[in-house]
């Protein structure tokens, strides 16, 4: 694929980057079905461009209510995700979890007896609502008998957040703290594997479209062979051939960039893992190609953040300075002209 101005438009609406936003952070994430979180700072940016007059601390205030929480979902990496929703998610891609780190946990001596150990040590200090960070959880682990490396201990609390027991929740800091899910969100929804799996297709389609079946299943990391008949029951999605290749998207995503298509035009910086860049198997619907290199320099998955104008990408950019007095480093692609640099240190000063 090349660059299609239309296509990012329609994405960038789609995503609420431009046009209505959200009123709160777990709406902006339910949209979106999932938030990629790596970079925990720029999750919160991510969310707070998505939500109406939004801010990083309102996101944070999310976490610690219990309305968000951030764990691996899918493509062995942290998100953002509906507290309520985390459940029937894991349900789905947990399997793939614990398979992936099988290898790793048997070589640093956690069998199937260690990992209940560990849940069972997990589910009594974290009762009743309780939070611990990781490395107090971890003083418990090695408490109890299990290996004392931390890096076999990060592999044990990812598996139990794959399957569904921990999540990383409330914030002390810059660091979240470790809940005991079934006690931190006890009403959780419950949806079986083909309902849950249907619902998450459909909130990807109707947030990220127009996407293709191999956009979904990259992004949720699942075969193909799963995702196709799950966007096939999904309802409400509009199909679109764009270069006779079938696409998926909301209905009203059209008419909304008709609306809003001056907003969707504006000048935008999104922090390095946006859902922009991230929601999509091919990225040079947006990117040139010939620096989809400086994007992910040396192709370590590492993403460098993005200033996007009139639906291309025109340049990186890196915060600089210090806390107290930031400023921005901008990497343009090609010469940018006085106009253009006055917008991004603009759109540098109002980030959430």
């Amino acid at each position: 694929m090349v660059h299609n101005q239309e296509l990012t438009l329609l994405r960038i609406v789609a995503q609420r980057l431009a046009g209505p936003r959200w009123q709160t952070p777990s709406a902006a994430v339910r949209h979106l079905g999932a938030v990629q979180a790596q970079d925990l700072t720029g999750a919160l940016t991510s969310v707070a461009l998505r939500v109406q007059g939004g801010s990083s601390e309102e996101v944070r205030a999310a976490l610690d209510r219990g309305e968000l929480v951030r764990t691996w979902p899918m493509r062995g990496t942290l998100h953002l995700v509906p507290a309520e929703d985390v459940g029937w998610m894991m349900a789905i891609t947990g399997d793939r979890i614990e398979s992936g780190l099988r290898t790793r946990l048997t070589e640093s001596g956690i069998d199937d007896a260690a990992l209940a150990k560990a849940a069972a040590v997990a589910a009594e200090v974290l009762a009743d609502g309780q939070v611990l960070t990781r490395a107090a959880l971890m003083e418990h682990w090695v408490a109890a008998g299990l290996p004392a490396q931390r890096r076999t201990a990060l592999f044990v609390l990812h598996v139990l957040c794959g399957a569904g027991q921990l999540a990383l929740g409330p914030m002390v800091g810059t660091e979240q703290q470790v809940v005991h899910l079934p006690d931190w969100v006890p009403n959780a929804r419950s949806l079986d594997a083909e309902e849950g799996l249907t619902e998450w297709v459909r909130r990807y389609a109707l947030s990220h479209g127009p996407v293709t079946e191999r956009d979904a299943a990259r992004w949720l990391g699942l075969p193909l062979g799963r995702v196709r008949p799950a966007l096939a029951r999904a309802d409400g999605l509009e199909r679109l051939d764009i270069d006779g290749v079938r696409h998926y998207l909301d209905p009203a995503v059209p008419d909304l960039l008709a609306e809003h298509r001056r907003d969707a035009r504006r000048l935008l910086l999104l922090p390095g893992f946006d859902e922009l860049m991230l929601g999509y198997g091919d990225r040079t619907f947006a990117v040139p190609p010939a620096h989809l290199h400086r994007l992910v320099p040396g192709g370590n998955g590492v993403f460098r953040a993005t200033v996007v104008k009139a639906g291309r990408v025109i340049g990186l950019w890196r915060r600089a300075g210090t806390p107290a007095r930031p400023t921005i480093d901008p990497d343009p692609f090609t010469a940018w002209g006085p106009r253009t640099r006055a917008g991004v240190q603009l759109a540098f000063e109002r980030l959430p």
